[in-house]
């Protein structure tokens, strides 16, 4: 079940125009210079934009899998344990977070993940 870094990786490749910058603890991930996500290795876990609905639904759903990371701009983060969510479940979830930051423009060149 769980997602290895490199099918994170192979998942992300697959959108639009993502950009991807290193930190000194963790990669930070924008479309068109809008954040979508963050990755940090060592804890192998992955900060992912929702809505605030999808955020608290996965959070009660599964607190072992997703945690709270925090609210901004009317998006809730979640916390996602690549140890606990497989690949296929985390493609929706990173398509959702890029979809919530990508121009529609963009949004119409990639085949919905979540379908």
């Amino acid at each position: 079940m769980a997602t290895s870094e490199k099918q994170l990786r192979k998942i992300v490749d697959a959108l639009a125009e993502v950009k991807r910058t290193s930190g000194s603890s963790y990669d930070t991930l924008k479309v068109r210079g809008k954040v979508f996500a963050y990755f940090w290795p060592r804890t192998q876990t992955v900060g992912l934009k929702q809505t605030l609905s999808e955020q608290l639904a996965l959070v009660a759903e599964r607190p072992d899998v997703f945690e709270v990371q925090f609210t901004a701009g009317g998006f809730g983060w979640v916390v996602v344990y690549l140890e606990g969510i497989d690949a296929d479940e985390l493609a929706e979830l990173v398509f959702e977070a890029w979809r919530l930051s990508a121009p529609e423009d963009l949004i119409a060149q990639v085949p919905d993940l979540a379908r």
